[in-house]
C-alpha cells in the first residue's frame, strides 16, 4: 500500500510503543535521517513490528511517498504480491515514465495479466522495478517499508534486491523488518542497500517488562510476579503480555513454586512441534521442565532411561538447545518449559515431580518437588519444607526461602507447631530481604485477618511497615492499632517505638525527636532482652545524632558496638556497621569508610539482603566519588539505579547518587534529570530527609551545567530544609561550597559570605577539615569577586594542597581550576597556553568529564564560566540599592569597557551583561551607557 505526502495519515504517538527500545530508536532514526536505510532483526515476538510502525510514523513525514507491504507466511507461495502492495496504487503516476517493455512487463505482474514470470521477462521486470523507484524518487524521497521479510513472495524478494543494490544516490531508503534467530539476517543484509545498518532488538529487562505491562494496562503486579514473567517470557515482549494478559484473566494466582499460567495463544505459538515428539519423550521433556537445574543424569535418575536419544529427537525439532560444555538440558526458550509443564494433566505434574523429589541431589530441590507431588496437608512434607527454607536462607536466598515457607506453610495442619501463620510471618520476612516487598505486604495482611497473638499481630504490623519503605505516611493508621497491640510488654513495644522512630525523621522531619524516639527504643528493647532491637535502635541514634552534630555521637556509637553482637545488625543498612560507615565518610577518612562499606556490601550480597545491596553500592559509589573517582563512581551509582529500578527499593536516593555522580563524571543533562526524579520520589513519598538531599545534588547538577540561578534556588531551599530539620553538620550534603561559589556567580558575594561564615562555625565545632577547604576555596572566590585577588590566590593555593592530602581528589581538581582561571584573568595578565594544563590532568586523573569540558572551553576561548571576578566597584552614591553584580558591570561601564570586556573580566556571557545593563538602567531611571558614564562625572542623566 502507499502513503503519498498528499495525503497524510493521521499522526499516531510513539512514546509507549518503544519502552526498552529508546537507544536503538534513536539510533535508527539517525540513520534514515542521514540517508541511510533499516534492517530490524530478531526473534518472534520480540517487537520488530512495533519499532518499525513507530520509526514509520516518526520519520515518514520526511519522505514524499511511503510503499508499504507487509507479507504473511499463508501468502508467501503467490508470486508477485508483496510487488503489487508496494506499486499498485502508484502505478498509474508511473507507467508513463517507464520504457514500454518495461511497462508492459511490471503490468503484467502486479494485475496477474499475461502471466509473467521472472524466468520470461527477469531482465525487463528486474529493470522497471529499479525504474519506477528512480522515478518516483524524482518527485521526492521514498521510504519503502517492508514488514515480516522473510514470508516476501520469492519473485518480489529477488526483484527488490536487485534494486536496492543499484540504487545509488538516489533518495530511496528501506525500512524493513526481519524474523531471525542468531545471524541469519546476513541474507537479507546482502539484499539490501549498501549503506544499510542492521539492528537486532533483544530482550527487555525486567524493569522494562514491567514499565511494558504497566501501559499495556497490567499494573501493579507482585515483583515475584514479575521476576517470573520475565524469566519466562526470556524478555520477550509479546510473551511477556500474553502472560501478564493470562494472569489477570485468571482468578487464582498460580501458587508458590508453581509455573505461571500460559495462556493457549502461547501454547500454540511455542509446543507447535511437540506433536511430531513420540510419547516417552514428552514425558521425559516433561521431567525436564519440572526440574529447576534438570541434567542427564538427573533425567536417568528419575526413571527417563531413554534420555539421552529423546531429547537429542527434540533437539533436532528445535525444542532444546545444546550444551556442548556441559551436561544440562536446556530449552530452547524458557516459554517452552512453562507451556510443556502447562499443557500437561495435573496428575502427570505430580508424578513427574513424585520421581524429582528422590532422584534430586539438592535437599531444597527434593523438598520443593516432594511439595508439589503432595496434595492437602502433611507435617513431615512441612518439615521438610521449613528446614529447606532455612538452607536456602543461610546460602543467601531469600527468594527461595520465602517461596519454600510458604509452601510449607500450605501444607502445614492448622493445629501444627509451629502453626501456619508462624511459617507464613517467615515467608514474609524472607521476602522483605528479597526485595519482594508485595509479596511480604500481602502475607502479612492476610495474617493479620485471623491473628490473635499480640507478639504475632506485631509481627506482621512490622513486616507492613517495613513494606511501605519511605512511604511510611501511607501507613500511618497502623502505628496505633500496632501500639494497642503491644500493650505493654516491652518488647513488643520497642518493636513499635522503632518504628515510630523512623516516621519521626522520614515522615515529620524532625531530628530531634527522631533521635529521643531511638533512645527510647533502646531502653525498652535493653528491658525486654531483646538485644537485636536494642542494637538497631542505637544504630538510628547514632546515625540521627551524626547527621545533627550532635556530641553525643561517637558515645553512641561505641554504645551501639559493644558485644554481645547480632550479624543481622552488623551488616544491615542500617545498622551499627553502616552507622559506622556514615561516622567514617563524615569525619574524611576515606580509605576506612572504603574497606568498611565494601566489607558490609559483601556480605549482605553473600546473605542476598536486597535491600542492603541496594543501599551499600550506593554508599560505595559515595565514597568513591568523594575520592576523586568519577569513573568508578558513576558505574557504581548506575549499576545502584539498576538493582533499585528492578527491585523498587531506594529509587530516589539511589536517582539522587546517580546524579551527583554523572554530573561529576558523565553527562549533566542526565544529573539534572535524575536528580529532580530523585527529587520527585521524595515528594511523593513524603519523605523529608531526602527532599533536600535530593534538591542539593540539583543545585550541583545546575552549577556544572552553567545555571547559576537555578543552582541558587534549589540550594537556598535545601538550606531552609536542612534548618527546619535540625541538620547542622555540613559534612552531611556537602552543598554549602556549592551555593556560596553559585552565589559569587549571581552577583550576590556578600550572601555568600554569610553562608561560608554559618558553615565554617559549624565545620570547626565537628572537625570537618575537607569541609573548611572547600569553604576557603569559595571564599578565595567572594574575595576574587571583591577585587582582593592576591588574597584569594593565596587561599586557593593553599586550598588545593589541604584537599590533596585528604584525599578529596575531585574538589582539589576544581581548586587547581579556580586558581587557574584566576591566574590567568585577573586583571593585567594574559592568558597563557599551559595555565590549565594541571587543572586538566587532575580532572582527566578523576575522569571528570563535565568538568574537563570546562577547562577545555576556558583554555580555548579565554573565558571562565563559573568564578566571577573584577574589580571592586568604585563607592558611589548613584549605584546605591544595585545588586552587586550590577554594581560590578555599571563600574565597568563607568571605566568604559564594552560589552564584550565586561563580559571576559567577569567570566560572565554578552547575554548576561546586557540583560543585567537592561535592569540597571531601570531602577536607575537612564536609558543608554551614556548616562551610566554622566553619572561617574557627577552629572545627572537629562
Amino acid at each position: 500500500m502507499t502513503v503519498r505526502r498528499d495525503f497524510k495519515e493521521p499522526a499516531r504517538c510513539r512514546p509507549d510503543l518503544v519502552i526498552g527500545r529508546e537507544e536503538l530508536f534513536t539510533a535508527a532514526r539517525e540513520q534514515l535521517t542521514r540517508g541511510g536505510s533499516v534492517l530490524l532483526h530478531g526473534p518472534a515476538g520480540i517487537g520488530k513490528s512495533t519499532v518499525l510502525r513507530a520509526l514509520t510514523a516518526d520519520y515518514g513525514e520526511a519522505a514524499r511517498t511511503v510503499l508499504r507491504c507487509s507479507a504473511t507466511e499463508s501468502e508467501s507461495h503467490l508470486p508477485f504480491l508483496a510487488l503489487a502492495d508496494l506499486f499498485g496504487l502508484v502505478l498509474d503516476e508511473i507507467s508513463d515514465k517507464l520504457p514500454a517493455a518495461q511497462r508492459t512487463a511490471l503490468e503484467s505482474a502486479l494485475t496477474g495479466r499475461g502471466e509473467s514470470t521472472l524466468q520470461r521477462d527477469g531482465l525487463a521486470l528486474r529493470l522497471a522495478v529499479l525504474s519506477a523507484l528512480r522515478a518516483l524518487a524524482a518527485a521526492g524521497p521514498v521510504l519503502l517499508v517492508a514488514d515480516d521479510l522473510q514470508w516476501l513472495d520469492s519473485a518480489s524478494a529477488e526483484l527488490l534486491g536487485f534494486a536496492a543494490r543499484r540504487l545509488g544516490d538516489t533518495p530511496v531508503q528501506l525500512l524493513c523488518a526481519v524474523r531471525t534467530e542468531g545471524q541469519e539476517y546476513d541474507r537479507h543484509l546482502r539484499a539490501s542497500p549498501p549503506d544499510t545498518l542492521a539492528v537486532r532488538l533483544n530482550p527487555l529487562s525486567r524493569a522494562q517488562v514491567s514499565t511494558l505491562l504497566d501501559h499495556r494496562g497490567y499494573p501493579d503486579l507482585p515483583r515475584s510476579t514479575m521476576r517470573e514473567i520475565h524469566r519466562t517470557s526470556g524478555g520477550n515482549p509479546l510473551f511477556a503480555l500474553e502472560l501478564g494478559r493470562a494472569l489477570g484473566e485468571n482468578p487464582t494466582p498460580p501458587r508458590p513454586g508453581e509455573p505461571l499460567p500460559v495462556p493457549t495463544s502461547l501454547r500454540a505459538l511455542v509446543l507447535s512441534r511437540l506433536d511430531m515428539l513420540s510419547d516417552e519423550a514428552r514425558r521425559t521433556l516433561l521431567v525436564a521442565s519440572a526440574g529447576a537445574r534438570p541434567t542427564l543424569a538427573l533425567l536417568h535418575a528419575a526413571g527417563r532411561e531413554n534420555a539421552e536419544a529423546e531429547t537429542a529427537q527434540a533437539a533436532a525439532l528445535g525444542l532444546l538447545g545444546t550444551e556442548p560444555e556441559g551436561p544440562a538440558v536446556r530449552f530452547a526458550h524458557p516459554l517452552i518449559s512453562a507451556a510443556l509443564y502447562a499443557e500437561a494433566p495435573a496428575q502427570e505434574r505430580r508424578a513427574a515431580h513424585a520421581a524429582l523429589s528422590t532422584a534430586a541431589s539438592d535437599p531444597i530441590e527434593r523438598a520443593r518437588n516432594l511439595a508439589l507431588a503432595t496434595t492437602g496437608t502433611d507435617p513431615e512434607v512441612a518439615a521438610r519444607l521449613a528446614e529447606a527454607a532455612a538452607l536456602a536462607r543461610d546460602r543467601g536466598a531469600p527468594s527461595v526461602a520465602a517461596s519454600l515457607g510458604l509452601l510449607a506453610a500450605r501444607h502445614t495442619p492448622p493445629d501444627g507447631a509451629p502453626a501456619p501463620d508462624d511459617r507464613r510471618l517467615q515467608a514474609a520476612e524472607d521476602a522483605i530481604t528479597a526485595g519482594e516487598v508485595d509479596l511480604a505486604r500481602d502475607i502479612a495482611r492476610e495474617v493479620l485477618t485471623r491473628a490473635t497473638v499480640p507478639a504475632e499481630r506485631i509481627r506482621a504490623w512490622e513486616v507492613v511497615i517495613e513494606a511501605a519503605g519511605q512511604s511510611l505516611g501511607e501507613v500511618d493508621a497502623v502505628f496505633p492499632q500496632a501500639l494497642a497491640d503491644a500493650g505493654d510488654d516491652p518488647r513488643l513495644l520497642a518493636l513499635v517505638h522503632y518504628r515510630l522512630a523512623w516516621r519521626k525523621l522520614i515522615v515529620e522531619g524532625d531530628f530531634s525527636e527522631a533521635r529521643q524516639e531511638a533512645a527510647h527504643t533502646a531502653e525498652l528493647a535493653a528491658r525486654g532482652g531483646d538485644r537485636r532491637t536494642e542494637l538497631m535502635a542505637l544504630s538510628f541514634q547514632s546515625s540521627t545524632e551524626t547527621l545533627m552534630g550532635h556530641p553525643n555521637a561517637p558515645a553512641t556509637i561505641k554504645r551501639a558496638l559493644k558485644e554481645p553482637q547480632d550479624p543481622y545488625v552488623a551488616c544491615h543498612h542500617n545498622g551499627v556497621g553502616a552507622a559506622r560507615f556514615r561516622w567514617l565518610l563524615m569525619s574524611d577518612q576515606l580509605p576506612e569508610a572504603r574497606s568498611t562499606i565494601t566489607a558490609l556490601l559483601r556480605e549482605v550480597r553473600r546473605r542476598g539482603m536486597v535491600e542492603s545491596e541496594v543501599h551499600f553500592q550506593r554508599f560505595l559509589a559515595e565514597t568513591e566519588l568523594r575520592s576523586g573517582h568519577c569513573g568508578r563512581a558513576l558505574d557504581l551509582a548506575r549499576e545502584s539505579l539498576r538493582l533499585a529500578r528492578d527491585s523498587g527499593i531506594g529509587l530516589g536516593a539511589s536517582a539522587m547518587l546517580a546524579s551527583l555522580a554523572e554530573a561529576s563524571g558523565g553527562d549533566v543533562d542526565r544529573a539534572l534529570a535524575l536528580a529532580r526524579e530523585a527529587a520527585e520520589h521524595a515528594e511523593e513519598d513524603g519523605d523529608q530527609m531526602y527532599v533536600s538531599r535530593a534538591l542539593a545534588a540539583l543545585g550541583h547538577a545546575q552549577l556544572v551545567a552553567g545555571d547559576a540561578a537555578g543552582a541558587v534556588g534549589s540550594l537556598r531551599r535545601v538550606r531552609e530544609l536542612e534548618q527546619g530539620l535540625g541538620i547542622t553538620d555540613p559534612a552531611r550534603g556537602r552543598w554549602q561550597g556549592d551555593l556560596a561559589e553559585a552565589l559569587v556567580q549571581v552577583g550576590e558575594p556578600g550572601e555568600a559570605q554569610d553562608v561560608i561564615d554559618v558553615t565554617r562555625e559549624h565545620a570547626l565545632r565537628l572537625g570537618r577539615e575537607s569541609v573548611l577547604a572547600v569553604l576557603d576555596r569559595s571564599e578565595a572566590m567572594v574575595r576574587a569577586a571583591l577585587g582582593d585577588h592576591e588574597a584569594a590566590l593565596s587561599r586557593l593555593t593553599s586550598v588545593q594542597d589541604r584537599l590533596a592530602k585528604l584525599g578529596y581528589g575531585l574538589e582539589e581538581a576544581r581548586a587547581a581550576f579556580a586558581l587557574a582561571r584566576l591566574r590567568t584573568l585577573r586583571p593585567g595578565a594574559g592568558p597563557g597556553p599551559t595555565s590549565y594544563d594541571e587543572a586538566a590532568r587532575l580532572f582527566r586523573r578523576c575522569r571528570a568529564l563535565p568538568w574537563l569540558r570546562q577547562v577545555d572551553a576556558a583554555a580555548t576561548e579565554g573565558q571562565a564560566q563559573p568564578v566571577a571576578v573584577a574589580h571592586k566597584a568604585p563607592a558611589s552614591d548613584a549605584l546605591e540599592g544595585l545588586a552587586s553584580m550590577e554594581r560590578q558591570v555599571a563600574a565597568l561601564v563607568m571605566e568604559g569597557a564594552t560589552n564584550r570586556e565586561i563580559a571576559a573580566r567577569l567570566f560572565i556571557s554578552v547575554k548576561t551583561v546586557e540583560a543585567t545593563l537592561t535592569r540597571v538602567y531601570r531602577k536607575l531611571g537612564i536609558r543608554s551607557r551614556v548616562d551610566i558614564v554622566r553619572l561617574a562625572a557627577g552629572r545627572h542623566a537629562k
